[in-house]
């Protein structure tokens, strides 16, 4: 995950992932280095692990090649945990707290659903179904969050009587993120953030995932960071609103995989007009090219 940055970049990385084993009081970056991947896949350490990643990319950007993300970000957006991201790559939130608060959310969520399959014998996961209609993620993509069995039914019930036969993908996630069962993780942010220093307004507009526009308020962003553990990802929405409302034509998915960067790219597709394009950043062989694009397309866009 964050092995080929700290090996290419280590005077960045090092003292970033000792900030990162420092907040959380024990040494996430060893797992994240070594393993095993059974611990590192579970939810209370996996999502501290790739929301320290995603800031640890955008601090090398910034340390090594000089990236002033104030200057050359418009917007910040995040799917899912990556609104933690968002929110410290706009300047909401200092990375020591989000850190701490993903981590602790991450705890309880795990716990919320050990407790759900104690009490209902069932297994829970997410499963994405690809519909020919329009949803969620994008306008033939939707996560369903719950029982496995229970979304099996569902899908068995499709198949026969509704006239559909959607492709079914498990996710990799032990927990059903964003479901009611996660009631006392919304809890726990509502509580935190009462607590924590929240810079609003902050450098740059960050956009909620809960209601797909950009954040109004220190209170809206309390509000909806909280209700958003128990609440839809409304990324089709925020897509929309950056690709029509806002005009964005150039977006940089910086993170672990590339899940982010392929959901945009399906929406807006390769933006093939003058000064746009869609690019992902989670392994330093892409840098060169990323930054290269970067600054051709804003060479572009001054000259049009």
């Amino acid at each position: 995950m964050a092995n080929s940055w700290v090996d290419n970049f280590p005077g960045t990385a090092r003292p970033f992932l000792d900030e990162m084993d420092d907040t959380l009081g024990f040494n996430l970056s060893r797992t994240i280095a070594n393993g095993p991947n059974c611990e590192l896949n579970k939810t209370e350490n996996s999502q501290p692990a790739i929301m320290a990643t995603s800031i640890l990319i955008l601090r090398i950007l910034e340390k090594e090649f000089g990236f002033d993300t104030k200057s050359r970000v418009n917007v910040t957006l995040g799917h899912s945990l990556g609104e933690f991201s968002a929110l410290v790559a706009g300047g909401y939130l200092k990375f020591r707290d989000a850190l701490r608060l993903v981590r602790r959310r991450a705890e309880i969520m795990a716990e919320c659903t050990r407790q759900a399959s104690k009490q209902s014998g069932e297994d829970y996961g997410m499963v994405a179904l690809i519909f020919m209609i329009a949803n969620i993620n994008s306008k033939n993509q939707i996560v369903l969050s719950g029982s496995i069995h229970r979304i099996t039914t569902l899908l068995i019930q499709l198949r026969q009587f509704g006239g559909h036969d959607p492709r079914a993908v498990r996710l990799k996630s032990e927990s059903p993120f964003h479901n009611p069962i996660m009631a006392p993780a919304a809890g726990y942010m509502r509580h935190e953030l009462e607590h924590i220093d929240i810079e609003f307004p902050s450098q740059l507009p960050c956009i909620s995932n809960v209601s797909g526009l950009p954040f109004e308020s220190r209170d809206d962003l309390k509000n909806l960071l909280s209700r958003q553990c128990v609440e839809t990802v409304k990324w089709w929405d925020s897509i929309r609103y950056l690709d029509q409302d806002r005009g964005v034509k150039r977006w940089i998915g910086i993170g672990p995989g590339k899940v982010g960067r392929n959901l945009v790219g399906k929406e807006v597709g390769k933006i093939n007009t003058k000064g746009g394009g869609v690019w992902a950043l989670s392994d330093p062989r892409e840098l060169e090219n990323v930054l290269m694009a970067l600054q051709n397309t804003e060479i572009d866009v001054l000259t049009q």
